[in-house]
């Protein structure tokens, strides 16, 4: 059983050290004959650093290391002097900005390949290493790790973010002006929301962050993960008492949904890997790196969570936006926290539905939304989340309610929204937190059920309630309990076997009170 990759983004390394390897190499052939210029972008996490390492290699003519691999036989293995700029290694904290950092990363390949070039400007320098290089060894291969990291890293701080940004423009402006030199091109990272500004005079690079043909680049499809971890499936299948049905079934729940063509299921492997060598279920890919300028992103332009689940934009809005001029969904699609599930091609424009990939994402995205909205500590968000559950279980009502009454109670009084539905996102996101199925607005022949809490031994039919200073909670709730019986919400569900329950919840300021029967047969 070959060792699990787990850590290691250096391909000669996971090669030498006989690390599991899923072969993408087929995909890298046909890469390489895309084009000389080239961007991809995929959330964190999803294997970019290690297609880098890779590139390298091969570009390097190491066809030794792809021995038995797809690409062995497929390529001349012609040597080329190989660039590799990985933002993540370079410091571009305010001690050291960014241009000096680039400068010293140039000293270095100055010094590397003996060049002896004179540093004479910013982009001259890069501009002079590039040709000497070329005159030297023949033409350049430059591969680009995290180019978006000196942006990503200050998205709380637009001005410095704004400043590297431009910086890289003119950084990145020297790779149109030494196409007669370069042999290939590679740039990747985790936004796209930054290239149109970086790369506007790099016209010729072609983005293949949603081509078909490179959907399945990065990632672990369901065929991958079956063929290549097969003996690590078994051993986890053990250490949990799982067939390997009900296994592949819950990995698949919390891991499985990434898509960049609405059709093809990707695995982000670093959750695969953590999975199989830590042998329990976790939110792997969520906690190696809290979202915290996005939270306070969507905390700012005050989203309701309801919001994140089938959400239709438009192609456009991954292209037509920079730093000042943000589209979140766009962003939390860039990054990893939504994902396609369908594309529209038949209206007048390519329109894309957005949604969670998974349950690991979905349930500690809500997590932190909830925090960040209503400034609990996520120390106890978990073991409340998990006594609401047991109470909806055993019809503990008043425990349920005073529960989520201490819950709402730290939200700061600035931050309390006087709107029916403020409310129906708070509740949408307790119920996701309880890992209880929730659906909101459920329209029936006779109206809309504002929300419907479904669990395997019954159903509980929600209409909220929101009132002024002056309004009687009394009668808020008992008009929330004659709604649903007037129109009569539960006939949707007469073929459901769970029993139905009535639940009037009414708001006042930001006191909360509730009414509960036992509908009719």
């Amino acid at each position: 059983m070959k060792k699990l990759p787990l850590g290691i983004q250096t391909f000669s390394k996971l090669i030498k050290n006989n690390c599991l390897y899923v072969d993408k190499t087929q995909y890298i052939v046909n890469l390489i004959q895309a084009g000389d210029y080239l961007f991809l972008s995929r959330p964190r996490r999803f294997g970019k650093s290690l297609l880098v390492s890779t590139l390298y290699e091969i570009f390097s003519g190491n066809q030794a290391l792809f021995q038995g691999l797809s690409i062995y036989n497929q390529i001349d293995w012609q040597p080329y002097p190989v660039i590799v700029i990985d933002f993540a290694t370079l410091d571009f904290s305010a001690e050291m900005d960014l241009q000096n950092s680039l400068i010293q990363f140039m000293d270095s390949i100055n010094d590397d390949y003996q060049l002896n070039v004179n540093s004479q400007g910013f982009k001259t320098y890069f501009k002079n290493i590039i040709v000497a290089i070329y005159k030297k060894y023949g033409k350049v291969v430059i591969l680009v790790d995290e180019y978006d990291k000196p942006i990503v890293e200050y998205m709380d701080n637009i001005a410095l973010a704004t400043k590297n940004r431009d910086l890289l423009n003119q950084f990145f402006g020297v790779l149109k002006s030494s196409e007669a030199f370069l042999r290939f091109v590679f740039l990747t990272g985790v936004s796209k929301f930054a290239r149109v500004s970086i790369f506007s005079g790099l016209n010729n690079l072609r983005d293949l962050t949603f081509s078909h043909q490179f959907a399945n680049l990065l990632g672990y499809t369901q065929e991958e993960l079956e063929t290549n971890f097969e003996p690590h499936l078994q051993h986890l299948g053990l250490a949990l008492g799982r067939s390997k049905a009900e296994l592949l079934a819950q990995i698949k729940t919390w891991y499985n949904g990434y898509s960049w063509n609405a059709k093809d299921r990707l695995y982000n492997p670093f959750s695969i890997l953590n999975l199989l060598a830590e042998q329990q279920f976790d939110n792997y890919w969520f906690a190696s790196g809290t979202p915290t300028f996005l939270m306070q992103l969507l905390k700012n332009n005050a989203y309701e969570a309801t919001v994140f689940e089938n959400k239709k934009v438009p192609k456009i809005v991954f292209d037509s936006y920079n730093i000042e001029n943000m589209n979140v969904f766009a962003l939390l699609f860039q990054t990893g926290y939504l994902t396609l599930t369908d594309i529209d091609t038949q209206a007048d424009f390519t329109e894309y539905t957005l949604n969670y990939p998974n349950f690991e994402v979905k349930q500690a995205f809500i997590t932190y939304l909830f925090k960040s909205f209503t400034h609990n500590g996520l120390e106890e968000i978990q073991p409340a989340a998990k006594s609401l559950r047991h109470y909806l279980q055993t019809e503990n009502l008043e425990g349920f309610m005073t529960l989520i009454r201490a819950l709402l109670a730290k939200i700061p009084y600035p931050l309390h929204i006087e709107q029916e539905a403020y409310y129906h996102s708070l509740f949408y996101m307790i119920a996701i937190l309880m890992g209880v199925e929730i659906d909101l607005e459920v329209l029936t022949d006779k109206g809309r059920i504002d929300g419907v809490l479904a669990l395997t031994d019954k159903i509980y039919l929600l209409e909220f309630k929101y009132g002024k200073a002056s309004t009687s909670m009394k009668t808020l709730i008992n008009q929330a309990i004659q709604q649903i019986q007037a129109k009569h919400y539960g006939e949707r569900f007469l073929n459901d076997l769970r029993p139905r329950f009535l639940l009037g919840i009414g708001f006042v300021n930001k006191e909360m009170d509730y009414k509960l029967l036992k509908a009719k047969d």
